[in-house]
């Protein structure tokens, strides 16, 4: 965002929009009550639903993050509000810490090698060194979170530190702004802290959050690994991000404030990143599917075949006649599909790529409300899935609609609604979703 931009903002508070306040708090307590009802019924599945919302919403806050970082190592000048928007996604990162230390309880029913681990990964796939360093990969990443948000808000929130107003959000807005040294110098400080925390974070994400996913998730199946899935499952994380930053962008565009920094030039802008994000995201997958399959090592197709069925993962054999007949004629058949998580991994495929493809090829779509608004969703409710779709059949195998029962969608509801309502919080009663001074 441009210094221009920047200095040009006001923060000015509000209460949390109704009735999406109420819905949101409605929503935890559903997800709270389902989660210690499935504690006493199956709490294996609680834990399931648990443990796949908080790596969706961790790598959702976390990618946030990544991405105003990279808005400010280009020194991205077209973003505008978008930035302010992946700010309030990685608000998110504090709550996400501490889920995690609750997580370290439902251990025992996500992760086989606590109790039986695999001869020769004990050394590394071990509860101590698993919590330690993951706890301290994602506390580390939630104070860059903070000093990074602070130092970025700050020059916006000092017209409400000095207002009239009393409050919460003036009070922060002082803590915030604590030593003020004057507008030109603050809004330099900025920059440079801002610059000095950017490469940090997108290191940490890019390298620590790699091996945090090779703990959290790949672990789950610790026979299989594949050294592409910690880059895989992070980008998932990105395309997550600019999916809600674009969806958040239509529904502000024309708000007063913030919602004359939607304009169709930045639309079409985020419109291209999710469009160009999603084909990347599918080229990850395929890279690792690719060599996967025509390895065909038992050892490793096994984890292919438990998410796709049969179909992507036919027994060639392992002759080299064996495997050039099977790419002669390629034998589709969509009973293959109801087996494994089959047609799960279809609607990832058809929400996640083959929908942000085919309606985001021209430019008009881009900058189209009721077109990109719903892409958008599609991909963040896509990429909800693909999480489910990574942890489920590592536990629960043959079963494609487990998550989809209603005990899992409650919980996930909750998250849903606890993250809505962190967002709306941080950016409207705080507020760091700063409007234009329109005075």
């Amino acid at each position: 965002m441009s210094s221009v931009a920047t200095a040009a903002e006001k923060a000015r508070p509000s209460g949390l929009p109704q009735p999406l306040g109420m819905i949101c708090g409605a929503l935890v307590a559903l997800g709270i009550l389902a989660f210690f009802a499935g504690l006493t019924r199956d709490p294996q599945k609680a834990w399931l639903a648990f443990h796949s919302n908080f790596i969706f919403t961790t790598m959702l806050a976390a990618a946030g993050l990544v991405l105003t970082s990279i808005y400010t190592i280009v020194g991205a000048t077209w973003c505008g509000p978008y930035r302010r928007f992946a700010e309030g996604l990685a608000a998110w990162l504090p709550f996400a810490f501490v889920l995690a230390i609750v997580g370290i309880f439902g251990g025992h029913y996500l992760f086989e090698w606590i109790e039986h681990p695999m001869q020769g990964k004990e050394v590394w796939l071990n509860s101590t060194r698993v919590y330690v360093t993951d706890l301290a990969l994602l506390g580390l990443m939630t104070l860059l979170a903070v000093a990074f948000l602070k130092a970025s808000t700050r020059p916006t929130l000092r017209g409400l530190a000095e207002s009239g107003e009393e409050g919460f959000a003036k009070r922060m807005a002082q803590r915030w702004t604590a030593g003020w040294k004057g507008d030109d110098e603050e809004m330099a400080m900025m920059k440079r802290r801002t610059g000095r925390l950017a490469p940090m974070i997108c290191l940490l994400f890019g390298i620590g959050f790699t091996l945090f996913i090779f703990d959290q998730v790949m672990s789950m199946e610790q026979a299989w690994f594949s050294n592409l899935f910690g880059a895989y499952v992070s980008w998932g994380g990105i395309l997550s991000a600019v999916a809600a930053c674009t969806l958040l962008g239509v529904l502000h565009r024309g708000k007063p404030g913030i919602g004359a920094g939607v304009t169709e030039t930045r639309m079409h802008d985020i419109g291209k990143l999710l469009f160009g994000f999603s084909i990347f995201w599918m080229y990850l997958f395929w890279s690792q599917y690719l060599v996967i399959y025509y390895g065909n090592m038992p050892e490793e197709t096994f984890y292919i075949r438990d998410r796709l069925g049969p179909q992507f993962m036919v027994d060639k054999g392992f002759t080299e006649h064996a495997f050039a007949l099977s790419w002669q004629s390629w034998d589709f058949s969509f009973a293959r599909l109801d087996m494994g998580y089959g047609w799960i991994a279809m609607v990832v495929w058809t929400f996640c790529w083959i929908v942000p493809f085919w309606m985001l090829l021209g430019q008009k779509p881009k900058v189209t409300n009721w077109i990109v608004g719903p892409v958008a969703f599609l991909v963040l409710v896509g990429m909800w899935m693909e999480r489910n779709l990574l942890i489920w059949p590592s536990v629960i195998k043959d079963d494609m609609t487990a998550f989809l029962s209603f005990m899992p969608v409650c919980i996930g509801l909750g998250f849903a609604g606890a993250y809505v309502l962190v967002f709306l919080f941080y950016s409207r009663v705080f507020p760091s979703l700063a409007v234009a001074d329109e005075s």
